[in-house]
């Protein structure tokens, strides 16, 4: 299909110059009108049907029949004008389609202009110039076509690829979008019932109890102190959950701030000390961002779930291309046979997926969990 704005100058060149030839070699009156008049029609053709002229149908079947009698007539008036030819082959073989129609469209051109040459040459050396010329221009616009031909098909094979290559992108990127979805709502699913689901259940109990002790005139204050203990539990489970997996604005102030304000709202619903120490020569880059602050969110979870701490500290420093984020407490620790929960499988999945690592130490009063993350390199993209 002929679509390029540059087709419209060698258009304008295909019908001014052979006009301009036949003034410049003093051609008769006659020819440079019947130049001119072929020229006009040849243009006007030619802008009529190219918007309808699509890979061989029926517009780019006549535009390339009204472009060989174009190259033959403007032989016929002037051997010379069969220079013609340098348009003539590419038009067609632009419109043809397939291989096959083109050479079919590039033979009708060389008999066109062929019989052009039996017009305007004088008799005698007539067939001579046709049956060197017509074959050998017919031979190369073949071998020139096929050639342009062949680095087109690989072009379309190119863009054909890269366009499956980014389809199957972006639904591996669904797929891991829904496989986290997934992973995440097994893991609050599990969170759920080993935490909430626990005590409330200790609460449909004690309520059974209450319930039988006031119809017998039993009920006592220790079963309601034990009622409002289960109560509070439930509760400081539920708030938990929900701390954990809350949003922290990282809009304001970068990862820096994100992590004070975390540590002061941990700090207010726990009782327990928080301090941070944030080293960066530069901010991280934002998908870092939130790797990091998800690890620190799930390190002060546990702090908050099994420590039984009374202090606690998060430290992000970076060194060289890698950032690290330590979260540590002074809690009672645990062995290094113990299986891990599933926040913690969780998080060194999500660090997984970024490239880094995560180190766990049970030391009593002394532990930790250090997440390792390398950075981007700011030129790749890639992980360094």
């Amino acid at each position: 299909m002929i679509t390029s704005r540059w087709w419209y100058v060698a258009l304008a060149a295909a019908v001014v110059a052979p006009i301009v030839y036949l003034l410049l070699d003093g051609a008769p009156a006659a020819s440079i009108w019947t130049g001119a008049i072929v020229c006009a029609v040849y243009a006007a053709a030619f802008l009529l049907l190219r918007p309808h002229a699509c890979a061989g149908n029926a517009a780019a079947i006549a535009l390339s029949a009204v472009t060989a009698a174009f190259a033959g007539i403007l032989t016929a008036l002037d051997a010379t004008l069969a220079v013609s030819q340098c348009i003539a082959y590419p038009v067609v073989w632009v419109l043809a389609g397939t291989r096959w129609r083109a050479v079919v469209a590039s033979l009708g051109v060389a008999v066109a202009v062929g019989a052009g040459f039996v017009w305007s040459v004088p008799a005698p050396a007539v067939w001579a110039v046709v049956l060197v010329s017509q074959p050998l221009s017919f031979a190369f616009s073949i071998v020139i076509g096929l050639w342009i031909w062949h680095f087109a098909s690989l072009g379309d094979e190119k863009s054909r690829l890269l366009d499956e290559l980014t389809a199957a992108q972006d639904e591996l990127a669904a797929l891991h979008r829904d496989a986290g979805v997934t992973a995440e709502r097994a893991r609050m699913s599990r969170e759920v019932h080993d935490t909430v689901a626990q005590s409330l259940t200790g609460l449909v109990l004690l309520g059974q109890r209450a319930r039988r002790a006031f119809a017998a005139g039993t009920l006592d204050d220790e079963t309601l102190e034990l009622i409002e203990t289960g109560a509070r539990d439930a509760l400081a489970e539920t708030r938990a959950l929900v701390a954990a997996a809350a949003p922290v604005e990282l809009d304001h102030g970068g990862i820096a701030a994100a992590l004070e304000r975390l540590a002061e709202r941990f700090e207010r619903e726990t009782r327990i000390r928080v301090s941070t120490a944030v080293s960066l020569p530069h901010p991280l880059p934002r998908d870092a961002e939130v790797v990091l602050l998800r690890c620190a969110q799930e390190g002060l979870a546990n702090v908050r779930k099994h420590s039984q701490a009374s202090s606690a500290r998060v430290e992000l420093s970076l060194d060289g291309a890698t950032a690290q984020l330590r979260v540590s407490d002074d809690g009672r620790g645990f062995p290094a046979d113990v299986r891990p929960g599933f926040g913690l499988a969780g998080l060194r999945d999500r660090l997984s997926l970024a490239g880094g690592t995560l180190d766990v130490d049970g030391t009593p009063s002394a532990t930790a969990i250090t997440a390792t993350l390398p950075l981007p390199d700011a030129s790749t993209g890639v992980p360094a």
